[in-house]
């Protein structure tokens, strides 16, 4: 018979060690594993990776696995999203054509909107933190209100054009330019290494029910799943929350700022699906996240107190800053999968039957596009979430180039593609859509119609 020590090790999924990922429900062991994307591979040890690895990497095959070591098998794997469909082939082949392989970086255009955008940043910084001038109103554009509001938006251009490319490794081919660009986040009052754990849990699972940290990121308070009713987690003033809702997300700036999961970099949606957070990777650094977040508040909470006074003027002026900072990012951010007729529940045929669901249209499905390559100047590409959650390490410079191809094989395979021409019609359907998901409209029985 073999010898023992030869023979793979079974394991739960729990029982992952912080220097192991699974990938289809093998074991590797990554802790000497030189990965061509850096390190970055390390922040998931101890999870299962399947869908990460394969939506970050979409020309990889089996061979590619072969270069990490393989040291055991998990015993409950149970997939359930499946890969290489006949529609993703199609998706890919056509892309393809467009951006070739090595090409899907950013482009010299990216880097100059790029560029642009954290100048304007360091200067808007520079400025706030500096400003002695918030209660004077001779030149209104030294006053507070109107350095506030400039700043807000200054910080949400890096965290739609420039952090968020580069955390998902779409910026440059080389890793540290990935990670320098990635910093952004923490310039901006997040925290790159939460951002990544919630964000990238969020693209594997685009509005799973079970394992999208961002679709249940803001209960109680407000719901972006469609809960039956008489479910628990159904409150009785989400009745309200298509009124309410868009005021909560100017407070998502506060609430990233004072979040205490930056001490053990936790970030508590990951965690709460599964995600484990306590390898060396993410353990070291933890004091550097400290770090970055004192400098911010040093610089957007205590110099202008010193500058200005410490009053509840200030504050408010403070407050205004980081208020302009989320209308900008969370009501783009927002739109992306909470409209009329998105798929809430991409995981039902799986649940029923047990077959798999191909996971591109999974993330066609629950996405929507609006607008066009201006758009896309603007907001980092996020107006082409369609294309984003398809290719996700493809640089938003290129989303322009491929949606019109993308949209031609969505029609020929009949999956259903949401464009919106404007961004005020993805607003409007994405208020329907929390209106109705609050008074629980789409789950009640309409005898005159057949509608059940």
């Amino acid at each position: 018979s073999d010898d023992a020590s030869t023979q793979p090790t079974l394991r739960s999924m729990k029982g992952l060690k912080g220097n192991e990922i699974a990938i289809d429900g093998i074991i590797y062991d990554i802790s000497e594993f030189v990965h061509p994307g850096g390190e970055v591979v390390k922040f998931f040890g101890g999870n299962d990776v399947t869908v990460q690895y394969k939506m970050i990497h979409p020309y990889h095959t089996g061979k590619h696995l072969e270069k990490m070591k393989e040291v055991g098998k998990v015993v409950d794997y149970v997939p359930e999203y499946k890969f290489d469909t006949p529609f993703e082939r199609d998706i890919k082949n056509e892309v393809f054509k467009i951006v070739r392989r090595g090409r899907e970086f950013g482009t010299n255009g990216y880097f100059f909107r790029a560029f642009c955008y954290i100048a304007f940043f360091f200067f808007m910084q520079y400025t706030f933190a500096t400003s002695t001038t918030f209660f004077t109103y001779s030149n209104w554009w030294e006053s507070g209100i109107a350095t506030a509001v400039a700043f807000g938006v200054a910080q949400a251009f890096i965290g739609l054009n420039v952090q968020h490319d580069a955390n998902h490794g779409a910026v440059s081919k080389k890793p540290w330019v990935n990670d320098l660009f990635g910093f952004g986040t923490d310039l901006i009052g997040s925290c790159k290494w939460n951002w990544m754990a919630q964000h990238w849990t969020h693209h594997a699972y685009t509005n799973h029910d079970e394992k999208d940290p961002d679709s249940f990121s803001s209960e109680p308070m407000f719901a972006f799943n469609d809960y039956p009713l008489g479910h628990p987690k159904r409150k009785w003033w989400h009745r309200f929350q298509g009124v309410y809702f868009l005021f909560m997300l100017g407070l998502y700036w506060l609430s990233t700022v004072m979040n205490p999961q930056v001490l053990d970099l936790r970030q508590r949606g990951a965690q709460y699906v599964g995600i484990q957070m306590e390898n060396d990777f993410i353990v070291k650094r933890r004091k550097y996240a400290i770090l970055l977040r004192a400098i911010y508040i040093s610089l957007n909470f205590i110099s202008p107190a010193i500058n200005n006074g410490f009053s509840l003027a200030t504050f408010g002026i403070i407050m205004l800053m980081g208020m302009s900072e989320s209308f900008t990012l969370s009501i783009l951010f927002s739109l992306s999968h909470n409209f009329v007729d998105s798929d809430r529940d991409p995981m039902a045929d799986f649940k029923k039957t047990g077959e798999r669901v191909c996971w591109f249209k999974s993330q066609v499905e629950t996405s929507s596009t609006y607008g066009g390559a201006v758009s896309g100047w603007l907001t980092g590409g996020l107006n082409f979430q369609v294309e984003h959650h398809l290719f996700p390490r493809m640089s938003s410079a290129w989303y322009p180039y491929i949606a019109p191809k993308i949209r031609e094989v969505c029609k020929k395979h009949g999956v259903n593609y949401a464009y919106y021409p404007w961004i005020h019609q993805n607003l409007i359907s994405t208020f329907t859509y929390m209106h109705r998901a609050g008074t629980g409209a789409n789950w009640e029985l309409k005898p005159l119609s057949g509608a059940n």
